[in-house]
């Protein structure tokens, strides 16, 4: 039982620490002031009014005194000076309660006074306090809206989202190194060398061809000067043409044929 009246006691607590948030308790304090300085206006107006009756209750005794005087007189004047004697013992016990009166008064007077100035100190405290609250319910406010931000960059996440991206570099470069790898052992393999032999053919027949090409359209440099291409040689007594003659007899059969479309194409 105790254990369940304890939880009880906790969970209240917790709602109570929710609660009591500073703009709740700021608010609850500036009313709790207000209140306690309309109370004490309200007091500060009865005790004017009580002086203010004292005051009343003073100056009609004090005017009574003055008229038992003056019946005294007016009984001295007219020879009975026993209704006189009567008159001025009547105010004398009047002028008793004036001076019992007067006391009271200056004391309510007096207390009037500070009670006024108690009420001005209040309402400047009151205003003073007020304000104050008003600016710690600023820093609350900014505090709460720095926690509000300190907790969303808290909350930032990056390394999570850029972890597709290392991965996918990283399938990548092993793809490449793989490719790599492959090319490297198919170069080294035979049908690789093969393959590698058949393209250094078609290079150079390709070499070739360009050759012929540039001799037909006469990009190739000018050739050295002329020798005596028609010589021969005798091998057992018969004349056979030397190798550049043979060479001088091709490259002139290419010119004529390049001259005959060039010919055909002008026309």
């Amino acid at each position: 039982m105790n254990r369940f009246f304890n939880w009880i006691k906790a969970l209240f607590n917790r709602g109570m620490d929710k609660l009591e948030t500073p703009d709740i308790m700021l608010d609850q304090a500036r009313r709790d002031m207000q209140g306690a300085l309309i109370a004490n206006r309200e007091k500060a107006v009865q005790a004017i009014t009580q002086k203010n009756r004292l005051q009343g209750m003073l100056d009609d005794t004090k005017k009574k005194s003055a008229e038992l005087e003056a019946r005294a007189a007016m009984a001295l004047k007219q020879g009975d000076r026993e209704l006189a004697t009567q008159f001025m013992r009547e105010k004398m016990n009047n002028d008793a309660s004036v001076t019992t009166l007067q006391q009271s008064y200056d004391g309510a007077a007096a207390t009037v006074e500070q009670v006024k100035v108690a009420i001005k100190r209040q309402e400047e405290e009151v205003r003073k306090k007020t304000g104050e609250a008003l600016a710690l319910k600023a820093q609350w406010q900014q505090a709460q809206i720095q926690n509000s931000i300190t907790k969303a960059l808290d909350g930032l996440t990056f390394e999570n989202q850029f972890e597709g991206f290392g991965a996918a570099q990283e399938k990548i470069r092993n793809a490449q190194s793989e490719a790599s790898a492959r090319q490297e052992m198919f170069g080294q393999s035979i049908q690789g060398k093969i393959l590698g032999m058949e393209d250094k053919a078609r290079d150079m027949e390709a070499e070739s061809e360009l050759d012929k090409l540039e001799e037909r359209l006469g990009l190739r440099p000018a050739a050295a000067p002329a020798v005596d291409l028609t010589q021969t040689v005798s091998v057992g007594g018969a004349s056979v043409p030397t190798a550049a003659a043979a060479t001088t007899s091709e490259a002139e059969k290419q010119l004529e044929e390049l001259e005959k479309r060039l010919n055909s194409n002008s026309q």
